[in-house]
C-alpha cells in the first residue's frame, strides 16, 4: 500500500514542474492526460532520452568491482593459489553461437599468414618456407594438447592460460609472460591498420596512406564505442569471407598450376628449379634462412590458444576437447601448410613485389601474386580485397581482446587499479582508450620507414607467441610433476593430452631452440653479409628484453626471487574440477557402445570430426 508520501497532489513530495504543466484535475478527482501531454511525453522526452542514454552508458556499472575472498589470512595475492577469487566486472558476453563457431574457424588469418610470411618467402625460397612452417605445426600441436587438458582440469580459473605459470613455474615468469602477452594484443592495433594501408597500394600507391588509417581507425572507434553486438556482427561477417577466400585461393591455385587460367601454361614445380627451392647458396645459409621462418610461422599460427577460453562454455568439456584438438589439424593442414605449399608453386622467390624485395615500389601479399603475376585479372583484386578485409578483422580483434585482457590485469593487482573501469554497456572503457592511442602508431604509413615499424611490431608479436606458449607447456608438464610427487592420480582429469608429458617437453625444448636460432638471425640479420647490426637485433628480438625487464623487475619490486614453485607446495585444487575415474569409465563405455549402433557415414563422421 502507498503512503500519502508517494501520491496525490497534497502529498510531502513536491510534483515536478513537467508534472504540474502536463496533468489536469477532472471532475472526478481523477488525472487525465491532455493533448499537450501526449505531444510532450512522445516527443520531447524521446530526444532527451536518447541522449541521456548514451552520456550514463558511459558512467560505471554498478558493481563492477573484484572480489577476493581470502582463505589464508597470510596472503593477499590471487595467483598464490589459495584463495578464492570472483568477479563482477560487468563485462558483457553478447556474442552468439554463430559468432563463436566462425570466429573459431577464421581465427589467425591475419597479416602473419597472408602477408608477413612474404618476406619468409623471399629470404628463403619454398621449401624453407614449407620446412619452417611444418616444424611449428608439430610445436602448435603439442601446445593445444597442453592447452586443452589444462583448460579441462582448471575451467573456471581467473585469466586462464594467462595464470597457469604464475601458479606451476613462478609468479615473476608469470607477471613477465602475461605483460608480454598483453603488449602483443596492444601493438596488433598499429599492426595490422598499417599492413591495412599497405594493401590498399596494391591498387592506388599516391594518395597519403594515412587517409586510408584513418578511415579504418574511425570505423574500428565506433565499432567498439558501440559495444559487444557490433563486434560480434562484424567478425562474424569478417570471418565469413576470409574463409570463403581461402577456400577459393586453394582451387585458383590449384586451376592456374596446371595450367587452367592465366597466360603462363602449366607451371607444376617449375619455380623450385628456377629460381630454385632455397634462396640461399650454402647449407648454412640455407638453415639460417630456415630459422628466420620459425619466427614468422609463430606469428602466422598465433591466436590458435585461444581456443581454450570456449572450454568454459561447453556442457560437456570432456567430449569437445578431443574434437576440439582433432579439428585444429585439419585447420593446421589446410589453412596454414597447404596454402604454403601452393603459394611455393605459384610464386618465384625472386618477385620483386615480396615483401622485403626492393626491386618494385609497391608490394603485395603472396596470395595475390599466385594470381597477378599469371596474368588472371579482377581475381587477385578479389583476393586484396579479402585481405584487407582479414587485417581489419584482426585490428577489430586486438581492440576487443586487448583493453579486456588490461581490465583482468587491472583486476588481479597485475596493472594499475584505475584501468578496471567498467561502463554500464560492458566496455572496458579506460583500458579500451589506453589501447586507442596506441593505435595511433599506425599513422607511420605516410612515413618512408612503415616498413621498418611493420618488422619492429611483428617482431614483438612473433616472440610473444613463443613466451605464451612455452608458458603453457611448461605450466603442463611442472603440473604432472606436481601431481606426481603430490600422490595425485591421473585418472582423476577429465582430459589427458594425447601426446603426454613428452609433447610439452618436445615443444618447450623445440621453443627454447627457436630462441636461440632467432637470436642468431637478429644479431647477423639476413642481406647484411654476415655482420652484426645492433638495430636489426632490436627490431627482430625486442620481445626479449621486455620480458627480461618485466621478470627482473617483479624480483626487484616485490623481493620474490622465485625461479620455480616448490612441487610439494603448489595448490592442484585450486579452481580445479575433479572428475569420477568410475563415472567417466561407464560415461567412455557408453558412447562406444553408441558408435557400434551408428551408421557407415555417422562413424565415418566421427571418426575423422
Amino acid at each position: 500500500m502507498s503512503s500519502s508520501k508517494d501520491c496525490g497532489s497534497f502529498g510531502k513530495k513536491d510534483p515536478s514542474p513537467d508534472f504540474i504543466s502536463t496533468r489536469s484535475f477532472s471532475d472526478e478527482n481523477n488525472f487525465q492526460l491532455s493533448s499537450n501531454e501526449k505531444i510532450y511525453s512522445e516527443q520531447k522526452p524521446k530526444r532527451n532520452r536518447l541522449i541521456h542514454r548514451f552520456t550514463d552508458s558511459f558512467k560505471r556499472a554498478e558493481g563492477s568491482t573484484t572480489k577476493i575472498k581470502p582463505i589464508n589470512e597470510n596472503t593477499s595475492d590471487l595467483e598464490d593459489g589459495i584463495q578464492s577469487f570472483t568477479s563482477d566486472s560487468k563485462l558483457k558476453k553478447s556474442m552468439k553461437s554463430r559468432h563463436v563457431v566462425m570466429m573459431s574457424l577464421g581465427t589467425g588469418i591475419g597479416t602473419g599468414l597472408l602477408v608477413a610470411n612474404a618476406k619468409g618467402l623471399h629470404y628463403g625460397g619454398p621449401a624453407a618456407l614449407v620446412i619452417g612452417y611444418v616444424l611449428v605445426s608439430f610445436i602448435t600441436y603439442f601446445m593445444i594438447q597442453a592447452a586443452g587438458e589444462m583448460a579441462v582440469t582448471y575451467p573456471t580459473l581467473p585469466a586462464n592460460f594467462n595464470a597457469y605459470s604464475s601458479i606451476f613455474i613462478s609468479k615473476p615468469f608469470g607477471f613477465a609472460t602475461v605483460w608480454l602477452y598483453c603488449f602483443q594484443w596492444t601493438t596488433v592495433l598499429p599492426l595490422e591498420l598499417i599492413t591495412a594501408s599497405m594493401t590498399i597500394q596494391f591498387w592506388n600507391d599516391k594518395i597519403n596512406p594515412d587517409i586510408y588509417i584513418l578511415i579504418f581507425y574511425v570505423f574500428l572507434l565506433f565499432v567498439h564505442f558501440f559495444g559487444v553486438k557490433a563486434y560480434g556482427e562484424t567478425e562474424f561477417i569478417f570471418n565469413c569471407c576470409k574463409i570463403l577466400m581461402i577456400a577459393g585461393f586453394i582451387v585458383l591455385s590449384v586451376v592456374i598450376n596446371c595450367g587452367g587460367a592465366g597466360n603462363d601454361g602449366y607451371i607444376g614445380g617449375a619455380y623450385w628449379h628456377k629460381p630454385g627451392a632455397f634462396a640461399g647458396d650454402t647449407s648454412i645459409a640455407r638453415f639460417k634462412n630456415v630459422c628466420y621462418i620459425l619466427v614468422t610461422a609463430y606469428f602466422s599460427f598465433g591466436g590458435m590458444e585461444l581456443f581454450v577460453l570456449s572450454v568454459q562454455e561447453q556442457t560437456n568439456p570432456r567430449k569437445s576437447t578431443p574434437v576440439a584438438a582433432k579439428r585444429s589439424i585439419y585447420r593446421i593442414v589446410v589453412i596454414y601448410l597447404l596454402t604454403m605449399i601452393l603459394i611455393g608453386f605459384n610464386v618465384p622467390y625472386n618477385d620483386d613485389q615480396l615483401l622485403g624485395a626492393g626491386g618494385s615500389a609497391t608490394h603485395a601479399s603472396p596470395y595475390v601474386l599466385a594470381a597477378s603475376i599469371h596474368g588472371v585479372r579482377i581475381v587477385p583484386h578479389i583476393i586484396n580485397a579479402v585481405i584487407l578485409i582479414s587485417v581489419v578483422s584482426v585490428a577489430n580483434s586486438s581492440l576487443y581482446a586487448g583493453p579486456r585482457l588490461i581490465c583482468s590485469l587491472a583486476q588481479q593487482g597485475y596493472a594499475p587499479k584505475f584501468l578496471d573501469y567498467v561502463d554500464r554497456e560492458g566496455r572496458p572503457l579506460r583500458a579500451l582508450i589506453v589501447c586507442c592511442v596506441i593505435g595511433v602508431i599506425a599513422f607511420v604509413a605516410a612515413s618512408s620507414k612503415e616498413e621498418i615499424v611493420f618488422t619492429w611490431l611483428a617482431a614483438i608479436a612473433g616472440l610473444s607467441e613463443l613466451f605464451t606458449w612455452t608458458s603453457i607447456m611448461l605450466s603442463h608438464l611442472r603440473f604432472r610433476q606436481a601431481m606426481k610427487v603430490q600422490g595425485r592420480s591421473l585418472n582423476e582429469l577429465g582430459y589427458k593430452a594425447t601426446t603426454g608429458i613428452w609433447g610439452s617437453i618436445y615443444g618447450s625444448f623445440f621453443n627454447i631452440l627457436v630462441f636461440i636460432a632467432q637470436f642468431w638471425v637478429a644479431l647477423a640479420p639476413l642481406g647484411n653479409g654476415g655482420k652484426c647490426n645492433a638495430e636489426a637485433f632490436f627490431e627482430s628480438y625486442l620481445a626479449a628484453p621486455i620480458w627480461l625487464i618485466f621478470y627482473i623487475g617483479y624480483m626487484i619490486y616485490n623481493r620474490d626471487f622465485t625461479l620455480l614453485n616448490p612441487l610439494d607446495k603448489i595448490d592442484l585444487d585450486f579452481h580445479r574440477r575433479v572428475y569420477d575415474p568410475e563415472l567417466m569409465r561407464q560415461e567412455d563405455e557408453e558412447n562406444k557402445e553408441k558408435i557400434k549402433n551408428m551408421s557407415f557415414l555417422s562413424k565415418a563422421h566421427h571418426f575423422w570430426c
